[in-house]
């Protein structure tokens, strides 16, 4: 039996207290994982484009994505992603601190695969977290990236 690659994960999220908690709790998965984080819009496009100084970086299996972000929104990431054709079978999942109906509707109409609202408390963060690992890590099949 091949030993399973390592999920990549893009994790684009400007906050550093929320960049800690997902990384410490990815930390704490048996599932084999890479993490790479970006703290802006534009440096998410960038990184899943592979373009400038992400020309070296994997392609994501997975990208975790804040909604308000620096220089670009995450509908902008979304949309960049969602409307090219050899990036759009890349999983994106909302997870934003926003309640909006605006926002959530706005993302599944961008194609997001999931919308999750960053739980306030801290067990609850790491509950989000442990079923966001066990649904996109072990039990699903994610597209090979090139």
């Amino acid at each position: 039996m091949t030993p399973k690659r390592p999920c990549r994960v893009l994790l684009v999220e400007d906050n550093p207290a929320d960049v800690r908690l997902l990384q410490e709790a990815f930390r704490e998965s048996k599932e084999p994982h890479e993490i790479h984080t970006v703290a802006d819009g534009e440096q998410a496009i960038e990184f899943v484009y592979r373009r400038n100084g992400y020309a070296d970086k994997p392609r994501p299996d997975l990208v975790l994505l804040d909604i308000n972000l620096p220089k670009r929104s995450g509908h902008d990431v979304l949309a960049a992603v969602k409307n090219e054709p050899k990036l759009r079978s890349i999983p994106v999942v909302m997870l934003t601190s926003s309640k909006s109906p605006k926002d959530i509707t706005a993302a599944y109409d961008g194609h997001a695969n999931a919308y999750l609202q960053k739980p306030t408390e801290l067990a609850e963060y790491f509950d989000v977290v442990a079923t966001v690992k066990q649904f996109w890590l072990r039990m699903i099949e994610l597209p090979i990236a090139a």
